[in-house]
């Protein structure tokens, strides 16, 4: 009885590590490039809850426009039990996104995501009050968004951009911008693409530029009196 059950147990594993395989190419190529940690397929498929988190947002998203009432938020909210991770199934998320360790990541009805994506743990996609219709936020291609940022409103994050940790953005933000703060406040870094390798470490950060600078104008005024 029990060999029977293992091998029922190995033969839907090996069922659900192929068709993750071919159905999720793009997000565990995804996790592959942006994760040093991956160490190969069997992992990620099998231990990364953001990738868990995807496959139960694809099954209720399509569920969701089949008509199905009830079933998609079901499932929406089982994935959140089981990964830490919300998204709701009526917001449209293209492929290739990576939720690197995922947890209390949330992501409202309306948010549209583009291609390749990243999305930190804490992060939050929401609204900012009851208004009805698009009322999340749409992001580009190619964006990373630090842990625990917040982007709240139908506002438009352009592509290439970076949304620096724990910054709060309620206005629009140009492409191939970062942006930090509480405020957001933007700093553009020659109109080129930025962090391409996850370097969180390098980025702008125009409060501390404005510092440096006032510094400067004072020290230069020091020796002027002097």
């Amino acid at each position: 009885m029990m060999i029977s059950f293992f091998i029922n147990l190995g033969v839907v594993l090996a069922l659900w590590y192929f068709l993750v395989i071919i159905k999720f190419s793009d997000e565990i190529k995804s996790a592959k490039e942006k994760d040093p940690a991956a160490a190969g397929n069997l992992q990620i498929v099998f231990l990364y809850s953001g990738l868990h988190a995807i496959v139960f947002y694809r099954i209720a998203h399509m569920f969701l426009k089949q008509g199905i009432p009830l079933l998609p938020r079901f499932i929406s909210q089982l994935a959140k039990f089981l990964t830490g991770i919300e998204i709701h199934p009526g917001a449209k998320i293209g492929r290739g996104l990576f939720i690197d360790h995922g947890m209390g990541v949330v992501v409202g009805e309306t948010t549209i995501i583009g291609k390749k994506v990243t999305l930190f743990q804490g992060v939050t996609l929401g609204g900012t009050g009851k208004e009805m219709g698009k009322r999340h936020p749409t992001l580009g291609d190619n964006i990373v968004v630090g842990a625990g940022a917040k982007i709240l409103g139908n506002i438009k994050i352009g592509s290439n951009s970076y949304i620096g940790a724990n910054a709060v953005v309620l206005k629009e933000v140009p492409s191939n911008t970062t942006v930090v703060g509480v405020p957001g406040r933007v700093t553009k870094q020659d109109g080129k693409k930025i962090d391409t390798m996850m370097d969180h470490v390098h980025v702008l950060d125009p409060v501390m530029e404005q510092m440096e600078e006032l510094k400067q104008k004072i020290s230069e005024l020091e020796k002027k009196v002097k």
